[in-house]
């Protein structure tokens, strides 16, 4: 079957308005007894296949958000879901507090692909993130005369999982730096003076995210995010790198500080490493693996069914070719979207191997997002005037082509919405 024959067509501008809160869903299910967290569409989906999902009224979706980059590998790869079917015919979780083979070979390929010394495995980066943080408290306690304040360096908001150590998770333009709880001190990302004035003697550790995610795909440079570096060795104090998003092969590299050419103290895993299946882990390296027995446990942590999941996402993400691939696919998405950018004058294009961000030039991502999916194409939206692009690691160079055709057709229905808009304001 040809997937880009399966286009919709061209709804009406009055389309744009859709609702996305009624309780009834496009295929009949009443969605009232499920509790309000984020806005959906009405469309149910019930399979995907690599790029592609499908609703069901079997109608084809280009997916560039792929569960905001947690399947890494697309929707149901093969070899993930023979792996998981494998695994839960043999077993599924013996108990956190017992050994199985998934949890002890996880560990051991993620320290060892990473240089790592130990992993602690999660089910979300949120989890890992609080683990860290733990982490770095435990180590002030040894090794830093009880130090336990970490400075956070961040960009307006972080995304679910350094939000969870802010007493307020609200992310927008108008309260770009909402209040920590206490034990942090937050300071400007890409601003080391301020970095060096928040540092004093009862400070345990600087944590951060390589891009900033949620903020709207804000790479750190390469100036600063070793300067940062730099200042966590002179001062003796830990460095910790937020690589939910960009760890796993997103950024082009297995992690991204290996594109920056620095190195952690201790580094967070989410979202990709599990391929779809809630995983995530926590590496340290050095004397940063200070825990004792019995300072961390999680039902599920380790469990053997998710692990079987992470070994298949690491059978891929550590080939040479696989990581080269996303890197020459990644460039083929940056240029098809700043051509994009520049034919409808939108604003700065940010990111790096398959994580992209886009400014727009009018606060019109939530519209653009709409009219993509009449046009068959699901897209992200982190900030009111940017979309984020995190499609599956193993996209071609054809899928990006089909989307940047669909993204087209988005911007040139939204542009038609506000012109008339306008004319219809100046009547």
């Amino acid at each position: 079957m040809n997937l880009f024959s399966l286009r919709r067509q061209a709804p009406s501008l009055d389309d744009l308005a859709f609702e996305t809160h009624e309780s009834a869903t496009a295929d009949g299910l009443n969605a009232e007894r499920l509790m309000p967290s984020v806005e959906r569409p009405q469309q149910v989906f019930v399979r995907g296949q690599g790029s592609w999902l499908w609703d069901s009224n079997d109608r084809a979706y280009l997916d560039f958000s792929q569960a905001g980059g947690a399947n890494s590998l697309g929707h149901s790869p093969s070899a993930l879901v023979k792996a998981i079917a494998s695994q839960a015919q043999a077993l599924i979780n013996p108990g956190f507090n017992l050994h199985n083979r998934g949890m002890l070979s996880l560990a051991e390929r993620l320290c060892a692909s990473t240089s790592s010394d130990q992993a602690y495995l999660l089910n979300s980066g949120s989890e890992a993130c609080e683990a860290a943080i733990k982490l770095a408290r435990k180590w002030g306690q040894l090794y830093r005369g009880g130090a336990s304040r970490i400075i956070v360096a961040r960009q307006g908001c972080h995304g679910r999982s350094l939000a969870t150590i802010s007493a307020s998770d609200s992310c927008n333009l108008h309260n770009r730096f909402a209040p920590l709880l206490p034990g942090f001190d937050l300071v400007p990302f890409n601003d080391l003076p301020a970095l060096h004035a928040a540092v004093d003697a009862q400070t345990v550790a600087i944590m951060l995210e390589p891009i900033q995610s949620d903020a709207g795909v804000i790479p750190a440079t390469e100036h600063y995010l070793k300067g940062v570096e730099r200042l966590c060795r002179e001062l003796g104090i830990l460095l910790i790198l937020d690589e939910v998003q960009t760890g796993i092969g997103r950024c082009g590299t297995l992690l991204a500080e290996q594109s920056y050419g620095v190195r952690a103290d201790i580094v967070v895993l989410g979202k990709g490493l599990g391929g779809g299946v809630p995983l995530a882990a926590l590496l340290a390296r050095g004397k940063a693996c200070c825990f004792d027995s019995g300072e961390l446990g999680g039902t599920h942590h380790g469990n053997a069914l998710m692990t079987a999941a992470g070994l298949v996402v690491l059978d891929s993400v550590q080939d040479r070719a696989f990581l080269e691939q996303i890197r020459d696919n990644g460039q083929h998405l940056r240029e098809g979207l700043a051509r994009l950018a520049h034919r409808y004058e939108h604003g700065e294009l940010r990111g790096q191997g398959l994580f992209w961000g886009l400014t727009l030039s009018e606060d019109s991502a939530e519209a653009v997002v709409k009219a993509a999916l009449h046009e068959g194409l699901l897209l992200n939206a982190p900030q009111a005037n940017c979309l984020r692009f995190t499609p599956a690691l193993t996209v071609s160079k054809a899928n990006i082509d089909e989307m940047l055709l669909r993204l087209a057709r988005a911007f040139s229905r939204v542009r038609t919405a506000q012109l008339q808009c306008r004319k219809g304001i100046a009547v």
